[in-house]
């Protein structure tokens, strides 16, 4: 259309933090990224999926567009490799790898979502969208694309649900996210870089806390002193319990070693690695995550979970 900005211009935008110039370069391409997709999938809803899951991976990765005049060809290569992994999958290909080629190349190290959404100015946009969903909705997501806990399997198990429901949500959740990103890209949203430092700085400081023996008084400030908490093994105890299991693992040389912190609204999630003592190298599990429910600010329900050993 005469006067329609160009590609070229709205990716340099996009680039340079406008959300709007990205919301635009979706919708301009989305009928071109669904054609492509029915062609290699033959399915409507099956096409309509993968597309839905391409626009959530452009917007992690769209700082790897370098030609802005190929834009267009870029997200249709998006698009086939969502294809490419579900037809996979429908080859009886293991899930976790098909995960792994869905979300990124791992071929120089995973990219975390979270720095790229940051470094694009795009994380408060994203995260916008994200906090609209339901919370049955919202907990899968923040798994599957911000923690390491990505495969079915883990999500399924964490949530102690059916890994059928797991894709069930997902796919809900992909359907509002990419309506809710192309509906608000011109608001102004919420800062969720400050949100995840603070609840960032506040797990460093319960973990140092927690090593000096001090978990208990740290608790006393965020936790609700009625909080359910959920062990791996599915027990549920006290608030009161967990310095106790804390200290135990102190006293035989585990230490926790903070690596992400993932924060909405409503759930935070902490992943951990448990460094276990040298004459004791299988003392705990490699990693723990931390699921924090908040009610009011405070945490009302800890699920506790164990990553496989990769």
């Amino acid at each position: 259309m005469s006067g329609a900005p160009r590609d070229l211009d709205l990716v340099c935008a996009a680039q340079a933090g406008d959300a709007g110039s990205l919301g635009l370069l979706l919708a301009r391409h989305r009928a071109h990224m669904y054609a492509v997709a029915l062609a290699l999938l033959g399915h409507s809803q099956d096409a309509e999926d993968a597309v839905q899951e391409a626009a959530l991976i452009a917007l992690r990765r769209f700082g790897d567009v370098r030609d802005p005049d190929a834009v267009g060809p870029w997200l249709r290569m998006v698009v086939r490799n969502v294809c490419r992994a579900q037809l996979r999958r429908m080859s009886a290909v293991p899930v976790a790898e098909v995960a792994g080629a869905v979300l990124m190349d791992r071929s120089d190290g995973p990219p975390d979502p979270a720095e790229v959404l940051d470094r694009h100015a795009l994380r408060d946009w994203v995260w916008s969208a994200l906090e609209e969903l339901s919370p049955r909705l919202r907990l899968v997501t923040m798994l599957r694309y911000f923690t390491d806990v990505t495969s079915y399997e883990e999500i399924a198990a964490l949530c102690e649900m059916p890994v059928g429901t797991v894709r069930s949500r997902l796919n809900q959740a992909r359907t509002k996210m990419v309506g809710a990103l192309l509906g608000s890209a011109d608001r102004v949203h919420d800062d969720a870089t400050v949100r995840n430092g603070l609840h960032r700085r506040l797990a460093e400081e319960t973990l140092v806390s927690a090593h000096g023996g001090q978990f208990a008084s740290a608790l006393s400030e965020w936790w609700s002193p009625q909080a359910d908490v959920t062990w791996p093994t599915g027990r549920h105890t006290g608030i009161d319990y967990l310095p106790t299991a804390f200290d135990r693992d102190l006293s035989d040389g585990v230490r926790h070693e903070l690596l992400n912190v993932v924060a909405g609204r409503e759930v935070v999630i902490w992943e951990a690695a448990l460094r276990n003592p040298p004459e004791d190298p299988f003392h705990c599990p490699p990693g723990v995550v931390w699921v924090h429910f908040l009610h009011q600010g405070r945490v009302s329900k800890l699920r506790l979970f164990h990553p496989r050993r990769r």
